[in-house]
């Protein structure tokens, strides 16, 4: 059982991230019911409404599923979670998530990049130029950070499918995150800005093949900068 009690003024919040910590830890392994909610909320401290309210968030995000007159279960959620799951991964378990993170944002990306070169309009071509310029201008490496990942955002839109869109923003807050981390990757904003600079070239061109080509590169180039291999 939990062996510190939750601070009480921001205790439901506390008690979602206590308790998702120890479902994605493996405390209470998937397929697992938890404890009674009278010795859960014992535990950790804390009323039972504080912990029946911290169950249900963590139900709506997939990783718990309540049975009236049997208790909670740990659902199976590798394989029936969803991509909203990621930003609570990372946090916990954070490094072999980031390894997979880092495989499909190589992969979607350099895809949601070329079909944004078919279908962006003029002015998302004009907004992503302007994001680059934020970048290169930016003071600092984290405005840089947050300005490049407006820029994901754009061109996901920039698709003209909305699922594409979900999927960017799914890698994207589970990158952010744990973004401190990574930050390290855009101190230099004039160097991060031309990093990017001929995926935004290619894409405003509207050549999907250079796009998809220049993307792959871009997305490598920043991983290997972010994983320390540079």
């Amino acid at each position: 059982m939990p062996s510190s009690p939750i601070p009480r003024d921001t205790v439901v919040d506390s008690l979602v991230d206590r308790l998702r910590d120890d479902v994605l830890s493996g405390r209470y392994p998937p397929g697992s019911y938890l404890p009674p909610e009278r010795d859960l909320a014992a535990g950790y401290e804390v009323t039972r409404t504080s912990l029946k309210h911290a169950i249900v968030r963590l139900a709506q995000a997939g990783l718990l599923e309540t049975r009236h007159g049997v208790g909670t279960r740990v659902r199976d959620y590798e394989r029936l979670g969803g991509p909203e799951l990621l930003p609570m991964l990372v946090r916990t378990v954070g490094p072999a998530w980031m390894v997979e993170i880092f495989e499909v944002r190589r992969e979607v990306g350099a895809q949601v990049a070329a079909k944004a070169a078919a279908n962006a309009t003029d002015e998302q071509r004009a907004r992503l130029r302007e994001l680059a310029a934020q970048v290169r201008d930016a003071e600092g490496g984290e405005a840089a950070q947050l300005a490049e990942c407006d820029i994901h955002r754009v061109i996901a839109a920039a698709t003209g499918n909305r699922v594409y869109g979900f999927m960017v923003n799914a890698l994207l807050n589970a990158y952010l995150a744990v973004r401190e981390g990574f930050v390290h990757a855009f101190k230099d904003p004039a160097a991060a800005a031309d990093r990017i600079a001929p995926l935004i070239d290619a894409l405003c061109t509207g050549d999907a093949q250079r796009t998809r080509v220049a993307a792959t590169v871009y997305f490598a180039e920043t991983e290997a900068i972010m994983r320390g291999r540079r």
